[in-house]
């Protein structure tokens, strides 16, 4: 089972050329754990790439969520093999999928569709990443502050020291925030991708 993401850049032709930037940050980092193929620009303000771990996944979506200025498509589901090369060149019915959620999203309420050959798997996957859309679209910059660092594996002791609030205060932002939410949503949706979407 692999996962194919196709994302296509929000309100292009209004706004920069965000590709390069994001194509810089999802494919720079070496603890990028199951990246089969590199993200690629495949065609005008889109970008794909291909995974194998459904929990470096779902943080790829999360991070895409973040920015508010994507459509994510997710498509799970086998692929020729063996993987070319480039992204571009791949088929099999995770890229077809993959296709299918991005032009699924750009008609969704958050942006984001997952589909797969199991179709109730892949809604309930997708139910997950929305309701987590919905809290992330709340979250303020003081709450990805404290996010941000809790993920770092601070402690929210640590926390309060760097930001110059109390560890009380820590605690009130990472709640407004919906970080446990967002972590356990995390958790659910990689589970429900490791156990059927593509059955």
């Amino acid at each position: 089972m692999v996962f194919v993401l196709t994302v296509d850049q929000r309100g292009s032709r209004s706004t920069s050329d965000l590709v390069p930037e994001l194509l810089s940050s999802l494919n720079r980092r070496p603890r990028r754990g199951g990246l089969l193929r590199r993200f690629e620009r495949t065609a005008g303000d889109e970008v794909q790439g291909v995974l194998s771990e459904a929990r470096t996944t779902v943080d790829v979506i999360v991070e895409l969520l973040r920015t508010d200025s994507w459509y994510v498509g997710l498509g799970v589901g086998d692929v020729t093999e063996p993987l070319p090369r480039s992204t571009r060149a791949g088929s099999g019915d995770a890229f077809v999928f993959a296709r299918e959620a991005v032009t699924r999203a750009k008609s969704s309420p958050h942006h984001v569709n997952v589909v797969g050959s199991n179709p109730r798997s892949a809604e309930q996957v997708e139910t997950v990443l929305w309701l987590m859309a919905s809290v992330l679209r709340r979250r303020s910059e003081r709450g990805w502050a404290v996010a941000d660092l809790l993920g770092d594996g601070l402690t929210r002791r640590e926390i309060g020291v760097k930001l110059g609030i109390s560890q009380s205060a820590v605690t009130q932002r990472a709640q407004a925030a919906g970080v446990a939410e967002e972590q356990r949503g995390r958790a659910l949706a990689a589970d429900l991708l490791d156990h059927g979407v593509a059955a």
